[in-house]
């Protein structure tokens, strides 16, 4: 990996779900578009990837938090836990 690919990836380690969403729909639009050399439908198709590794994980890990919600006997929200804990 390059240092602008090193680079790009840094960047979408510090997205938001939502920016990284919209990168992930303009890299489609790019390759749908049919406009697209193919060396940078390599690249593109790569950062889209990436992109989408990214919103992955930023959902399994809000899936994690709203799982580690703790409900009381009645099934009622009594509190959270840390989402990584046995129990």
């Amino acid at each position: 990996m390059d240092e602008g690919q090193t680079a790009d990836a840094a960047k979408i380690s510090e997205m938001s779900f939502e920016e990284a969403l919209r990168g992930l729909e303009q890299v489609v639009r790019q390759l749908e578009s049919g406009e697209v050399a193919l060396d940078q439908s390599i690249t593109l198709y790569e950062r889209g990837e990436e992109l989408r590794k990214h919103c992955q994980a930023r959902l399994d890990a809000a899936q994690a938090r709203i799982e580690a919600i703790v409900q009381d006997g009645d099934g009622n929200a009594s509190g959270t836990k840390p989402f990584d804990s046995d129990g």
